[in-house]
Order: structure tokens, then C-alpha cells, then sequence
């Protein structure tokens, strides 16, 4: 079975959906609607999803998938409405389905935070990965004149308001891109808030181009099996932890 959770999720579904239509044709002892058959592939769905062990998220959207596209097929909507939405999604998300790196936005307790943790006089150079909107970056750019801050996204729609915040502030730069292509050797800080699954890549890549002395920050992920040096609880919205590796 593939690892990707996308290609799995796709799986389950066709599975379920190939299930529910044999039940249908062979049973003869109920009529059921088209709902309510959709109802059964979404059950179907769900169990087979628990059964692998899919987060629990998964398990609900299994669960309301099929159920949802017949509602939706009987409103009516217009074709274009699908495709506004389909592109508004990726526009904001990007790569998200490849990367399994979704839009996270730090708090303003990991804002305070690390204004503690950075340099207060002598000049440094952070790197945020995957920046989002800029907000995070920009106002730690306001607050730490000291330092040179570059942002990098590839979401389109994040990356232009990130831009546009950046644009007043000259300490800040944001690049449009791939941040598994930035040279980590150039920066003091590298500061990221992905998700589990690119922690153990990332680590590998800040161990062969971070200089010594400088700092790895992660927001809520963990590297599998590394421990970090210091841990800092933010009593954020979301309980979030940042983990820092001196390197």
C-alpha cells in the first residue's frame, strides 16, 4: 500500500465504493436511495480507515465524503463554482497534497518567545520555512532591528501577502520557492512549523549545512529521535511547544 495518506484515503474509497455497489446488486431485501446507499460507502469508508490506522480526521472525512457529493449534486451548482473553489484552494495551500505540509500560523506567544531567544545587539540572519502570510516573520522583523529576516513560501495567495507585509519592512525579505532548496549555512536561526512527516529530512539537511552555533527551532514537531536542547511551552491557542537543537 502506498505511504502517501492521499493515495491510501483514495484506496479506502474506492474499496468501500466497490463493496457498497456489490452489496447493492446482490441484496434483494431492502430498497435503499442513492443517499442512502452513499450513507453504507461512507461507513464502509470509515471502517477501513480505522482499521489502518488513519488519524482521526481521515476517519471523518471518509465518513461525509461520498454523502456530501450527492448533496452537493443535487443543489444544482454551477460547474464554475467547483473549479473557483478548486483553484481558490490551491492557490492558499499550494503543494500541501505532495509536501503534507499544511498552512500553520504561528502565535503571538511563539512571536514573544523567541523575541527572548534572539540576539539582542550583535547582528543574526533567521530563516522561516514555509512562512505563510508573513505575519509571524514581519513582526519579529519590527521587533528585532538587529536581524535579517527572510520568509520562504510556495502557496501562491500566502506568498503575495506575505510580500506586500514585507514590502515595509527592510530587514525582511520574502522568497517565493521551495525551502528544501535555501543553503541553511547562511542563517544563524532556522525556524520551522511544518508537520511530522519532513522532521527527520529536515534534520539531516540542518546537520550538513547549519554552521556550528547556530539554532534549529520547531514549532510543535518533534525530529524522531533526536532531543532537543530546550523546550519552551507557548500556552497558545493550539498548546504548542517550541523545540530547539543547538547545533
Amino acid at each position: 500500500m502506498p505511504k502517501h495518506p492521499g493515495l491510501i484515503a483514495l484506496l479506502i474509497q474506492a474499496m468501500a465504493l466497490t463493496l457498497t455497489g456489490v452489496l447493492a446488486v446482490a441484496q434483494t431485501a431492502f430498497t435503499l436511495s442513492l443517499f442512502e446507499w452513499s450513507i453504507v460507502q461512507g461507513v464502509m469508508a470509515g471502517i477501513v480507515s480505522h482499521a489502518t490506522r488513519m488519524p482521526f480526521w481521515w476517519i471523518l472525512i471518509h465518513l461525509a465524503f461520498a454523502p456530501l457529493i450527492i448533496i452537493a449534486l443535487t443543489l444544482d451548482i454551477s460547474p464554475a463554482w467547483y473549479l473557483a473553489g478548486f483553484i481558490g484552494l490551491l492557490s492558499i495551500y499550494g503543494k500541501s497534497f505532495k509536501t503534507q505540509v499544511p498552512l500553520y500560523l504561528s502565535s503571538i506567544k511563539a512571536n514573544q518567545a523567541l523575541e527572548s531567544l534572539l540576539p539582542k545587539q550583535e547582528q543574526f540572519s533567521f530563516i522561516d520555512l514555509g512562512s505563510g502570510c508573513g505575519g509571524f516573520l514581519t513582526h519579529l522583523a519590527q521587533t528585532c532591528k538587529n536581524g535579517l529576516f527572510c520568509g520562504v513560501e510556495s502557496a501562491p495567495m500566502p506568498f503575495i501577502i506575505g510580500k506586500l507585509r514585507s514590502l515595509f519592512n527592510p530587514n525582511c525579505v520574502m522568497r517565493w520557492g521551495n525551502f528544501w532548496k535555501q543553503d541553511f549555512s547562511q542563517y544563524d536561526v532556522v525556524y520551522a512549523y511544518l508537520s511530522p512527516v519532513p522532521m527527520t529530512l529536515l534534520w539531516q539537511k540542518a546537520k550538513r549545512e547549519m554552521r556550528p552555533g547556530s539554532l534549529l527551532i520547531s514549532n510543535t514537531f518533534i525530529i524522531p529521535g533526536v532531543p532537543p536542547h530546550q523546550s519552551i511551552k507557548l500556552n497558545d491557542f493550539s498548546n504548542s511547544t517550541l523545540y530547539l537543537w543547538k547545533i
